[in-house]
């Protein structure tokens, strides 16, 4: 048995986005003397943090009201205009934005790096005495007799391969603390076992993804239109029967944050999410603004898509779920962050006034009622068949139901009421109903290979430990993944990671788990759900310097 520390807060919090952290300074607001970490997986604050982003500043107003006086880079890139444009293989139309619902506009929003938001968030929070462990992923979660979490234990160090301590090895630690609150961003490992545990998910749709995959260039200052926000549709999903769309936002210091989201419940097999982003920077709009430019980092992560018919039970035992773990993404409006960090400072309130009763771990009701009488519920009823309706009737038809459907909401009619989900590992195809896509040639200007890009999200993962990217059974990707579905391991993932080597019966697959960029697209996309994505070491995987 391993001798582990262990260390008591009134409050421990498992992820340094912007959910995690607003909790963390809501609580301290509210109580100073409460006992407070946060842990992160990451090397540092933002590390792990990629989004556009365009950010509606509305629940930073509520948590730090004066944050426009202060040196917080959100205030740097006021939106100041706004494009949407439907993309022809060769040309584009514009989509009048007076078409769109009143909430889809960007006015009064701002684009920035997201991560050097969270990184300004963490030094207001240890400004408040909170404390923030960098690169100490929280890999398990405890349990007492009753079956209530108190609290998580962190990954063990300088341990080999075969899972055997080395000579520096260091073990976990265990942090017990009075409610963990779950802020691990889509698909956390620790919240898919909690969900499982509680059953939270037993009154809701299943969750389903976008891969959202993000380049920042430095662009030609003449080309440059800080605070210009744009977004597209239609090419070239629209000929794989896919759909998604591509952003691009001008932002400071002469760069541009550009991105491609594929849905995840895409039917073809054959279908590579990051060759479909390489082919939409070629489209010649797209291309006019990066040439003469440079591509300076890159990395990928998946997105929350179901909308509030798949927000679960949010509060359990012990413990609740805030920001993306639990899925508060409008996908039309391609924002989360406010409504992730809004959910952070209500589960503060309702934790700090559980405290301030004497309470601990039981269940947080109350910050369940909170959020379904909030203005997350509010703005994501008015989007919830969006993302439905476009999966269910294609890019081209379902936007206009979609923006029908919205429009009614605003009107308070709901013609079609909450619509379904499938799981997007269910929706993939046989590899022989569908063709082949050739995609073009990287051409190392405009357009790059993968393995070239992954070194520009500057991941790095110690070669001696455990594989964290498990196979519930290694023989399934060779016997039933690559004959019924070509090996689609071995396009949807946006790093690489996955190769199938050898001829004819001595095919196997080859993963390269320190290219993983933690985006958590193999735990959702594989066919045969055979992937469990874990926690590497910690300080494992990408280091996005302005993501």
């Amino acid at each position: 048995m391993i001798e582990r520390d262990e260390m008591a807060y009134d409050v421990v919090i498992v992820g340094g986005g912007p959910a995690g952290l607003s909790t963390a300074i809501r609580l301290k607001q509210l109580n100073a003397d409460l006992s407070v970490c946060v842990l992160e997986k990451g090397s540092e604050i933002g590390a792990h943090i990629l989004s556009g982003a365009v950010v509606d500043p509305r629940a930073l107003d509520e948590l730090i009201p004066d944050w426009r006086d202060t040196d917080c880079p959100l205030a740097q890139t006021p939106v100041t205009d706004n494009w949407h444009w439907v993309l022809t293989r060769k040309g584009h139309y514009v989509m009048p934005h007076a078409l769109m619902p009143p909430f889809m506009s960007n006015d009064g929003c701002y684009t920035t790096s997201l991560g050097n938001l969270c990184r300004w968030l963490g030094g207001k929070a240890e400004e408040l005495g909170v404390e923030i462990f960098p690169g100490f992923p929280a890999a398990e979660v405890l349990f007492d007799d009753s079956g209530a979490l108190i609290g998580v234990q962190t990954g063990d160090m300088g341990v080999d391969r075969e899972g055997q301590p080395k000579g520096d090895f260091q073990p976990g630690m265990r942090l017990l603390a009075r409610y963990t609150v779950l802020a691990e961003g889509a698909r956390g490992h620790l919240t898919k076992r909690v969900k499982a545990q509680f059953d939270l998910e037993r009154d809701c749709q299943p969750q389903v993804y976008g891969l959202g995959i993000k380049e920042l260039w430095d662009i030609d200052p003449e080309k440059h239109v800080p605070g210009r926000v744009l977004h597209t549709q239609g090419w070239p999903l629209s000929e794989s029967e896919s759909w998604g769309g591509g952003f691009l936002y001008h932002q400071a210091g002469g760069q541009v944050a550009l991105g491609f989201v594929t849905a995840l419940d895409y039917k073809n097999p054959h279908v590579s999410p990051y060759e479909e982003f390489q082919r939409w920077k070629q489209h010649p709009s797209i291309r006019a603004i990066l040439e003469s430019g440079k591509r300076v980092s890159y990395g990928a992560r998946v997105i929350n898509e179901g909308g509030w018919q798949s927000v679960p039970q949010l509060a359990f035992a012990g413990g609740v779920l805030a920001g993306c773990s639990a899925g508060f993404v409008n996908v039309p409006r391609i924002k989360g962050s406010h409504t992730a960090m809004k959910s952070g400072i209500l589960a503060a309130e309702a934790i700090s006034a559980a405290l301030a009763a004497g309470r601990g771990g039981d269940t947080l009701a109350d910050y369940d009622a909170a959020v379904r009488d909030s203005w997350i519920a509010s703005e994501l009823k008015l989007v919830q068949n969006a993302q439905p309706l476009v999966a269910k009737f294609g890019g081209a038809l379902g936007t206009v139901l979609a923006g029908a459907d919205m429009w009614a909401r605003v009107l308070k009619v709901n013609p079609f009421g909450p619509m379904q989900h499938h799981k997007d590992a269910e929706a993939t195809g046989r590899a022989d109903l569908y063709k082949p896509i050739a995609y073009p040639k990287a051409d190392g200007v405009i357009s790059f290979d993968r393995l070239t890009n992954v070194s520009y999200s500057f991941t790095n993962h110690e070669e001696e430990q455990p594989c964290h990217l498990r196979l519930k059974d290694a023989s399934v990707p060779v016997s039933v993944n690559l004959p019924l579905y070509a090996g689609p391991e071995a396009r949807y993932c946006p790093a690489g990671v996955y190769e199938f080597l050898g001829e004819g019966t001595e095919k196997r697959l080859q993963i390269n788990a320190q290219n993983c960029l933690h985006c958590k697209t193999c735990d959702i996309k594989d066919p045969t759900g055979n992937i469990d994505w874990a926690t590497p070491e910690g300080g494992g995987g990408p280091n996005y310097p302005n993501m």
